[in-house]
This record gives C-alpha cells, structure tokens and sequence, in this order.
C-alpha cells in the first residue's frame, strides 16, 4: 500500500507544471544592468503616454529610468511626463527655451551618465511613440554579449521604413549610402537611426574627453556626429531590426529636409578634416 501511494504521488507531481521564474523572481530574464532611457521631446503631449505606458510594461521585468528632457515645449509635455504610470521611474530635464535635438540629447547623456553604474546602458530613442520598447530587451542582450553600441536599423534584414514619409526615407537612406562610403566605422548600416543603446562606460570615457563638444550639432546630424566621435574608442558596434511605427506619430514631424542635408555634408566636411584626438581614449 505504501508503495501504491508513493508512485501515485510521482506521478500527480510529474504532471505538475514547471513555475514561471519570472513568479518567483521578478528580476528572472533580466539582461544585465538597469537601461537608462533618454526621451529627447519637444511638445509630444500627445505621443509621450502610450510611451511612457510601453516602457512601463517593460518595467516589470527590466530595470528602467526614463529621462525626459523637455526642450522647452510649449504644451503639457512637463505634465505628462511627471503623472506617473505604473511606478516608471520618469525623471524630467527641462531647458527653459527650444535648443534642438543635439543639446536635448547633450543633456540627457549627461543626467543619465551622472546616475549611471559601469555596467548600466544608456538608450537614446525618440518621444514621438515610433519606437517599440520592446526592442531594449535586444539592445541589452547585444551590450551584454559585448557590443559597446548598439543600433536599432532599419536596414538590416528584418528592418521596414515603410510607414515612414517618402521624403523622409530618401533622407535616411543617402544618408546611410553616403556615410558607408564615405567614413570608417565599422559594423554600421544605419547611421541617423535615433534609437540607440550605449555602453554606459563608454559614453563617459568619451564624455570625460570631449565634454560639452561631444554633441555640437542642433539638429537630426547629432546622432551622425556622436558616432563619428565614440569611433575614436574603438567600440564595438552591432545593429539589431527596427520595424519603424510612423502611423503611431501624433502631429507632424520636426525634420526639415533641406537643413538637414546640409548639416549631414557640413558635418562630413568637417569630420574629414577634423585631426583625430590627440590621445588614446
């Protein structure tokens, strides 16, 4: 009788289901230190909460701060970034006055770096709800298998532009043929992609090198230009698919064509004359 019961009992506890272990342990599945998410948003009242709600949802698994940096928005951005969702820890960076992409991403490095650890990432994405947060799962994955930069690409199998405006996508597309060809770095495909994810000690060597000359442009040519300058630590860099959501931006796009092209061949001109720092970073 004993024996009956015993192998009874195997067999219930051999039907069992396995636990989840993200049940058990909340930081189960985790992908290496905590993500520090830097928004750049200029009057994106309208775009930040289902963004907020997004990252939010990754919070529960990952380790999340979100850095909003307000560039002097004349709507409700403020307001919408400090209502909360879901306990995100959201911290707000405001410029009084509009200074553009390039000193709003300026300021969110150096408010991330400030409270970033050494094994930490900082993740540069755009507030307007086109990226999927999702992707920072992967992100984290590629730093963790030692990547130094890793870059969300629309130009890699599994990438699509094709919700974007048709102008748009000529732009980032010579863009990216002009900058393979014309500079060397290595492992890049998309160059004006602005969602990104950055070794957090790798952005500080650079930081402690160039300090507030590590982004000089205003505009959209400021993630062109910290690529060029992180070039020169010789990081390693990967690049993982981005699907871009276009239909999900509310309100029209803030990039002018026109000055954007000639920043991009401005900052070309001036990279190929630019001497190389003079010491090893």
């Amino acid at each position: 009788m004993a024996r009956e019961e015993t192998t009874l009992a195997t067999l219930y506890e051999s039907k069992l289901p396995e636990p989840d272990p993200t049940e058990l342990d909340p930081t189960a599945g985790r992908t290496g230190g905590r993500a520090h998410v830097v928004l750049p948003a200029f009057n994106e009242e309208a775009s930040l909460p289902p963004l907020l709600r997004r990252l939010a949802d990754l919070a529960r698994t990952e380790q999340v701060t979100v850095w909003v940096v307000d560039d002097g928005s004349a709507d409700a951005t403020v307001a919408v970034a400090e209502s909360g969702y879901g306990g995100l820890d959201v911290r707000v960076v405001r410029h009084l006055v509009n200074l553009g992409l390039g000193r709003a991403v300026q300021s969110g490095l150096r408010a991330a770096l400030e409270a970033a650890g050494p094994d930490d990432v900082v993740v540069v994405m755009d507030a307007d709800d086109t990226h999927d947060p999702a992707l920072i799962r992967a992100l984290q994955a590629e730093i963790t298998a030692g990547a130094d930069v890793a870059i969300c690409s629309r130009f890699v199998p599994g990438g699509d532009d094709r919700t974007a405006p048709f102008g748009r996508r000529l732009l980032s597309r010579g863009a990216a043929q002009l900058f393979h060809r014309a500079l060397d770095v290595d492992g890049v495909r998309d160059f004006t992609s602005g969602y990104r994810a950055y070794r957090a000690s790798l952005l500080a060597r650079a930081s402690a090198h160039w300090g507030e000359r590590l982004i000089e442009e205003q505009g959209f040519a400021c993630m062109v230009e910290l690529l060029l300058k992180l070039r020169h630590c010789h990081p390693v860099i990967t690049e993982v698919p981005l699907a871009l959501r276009y239909d999900r931006k509310q309100g029209p796009s803030k990039l002018k064509l026109r000055r954007t092209v000639v920043q991009y061949l401005k900052l070309l001109a001036r990279d190929r004359l630019s001497p190389a720092p003079y010491r090893k970073l």
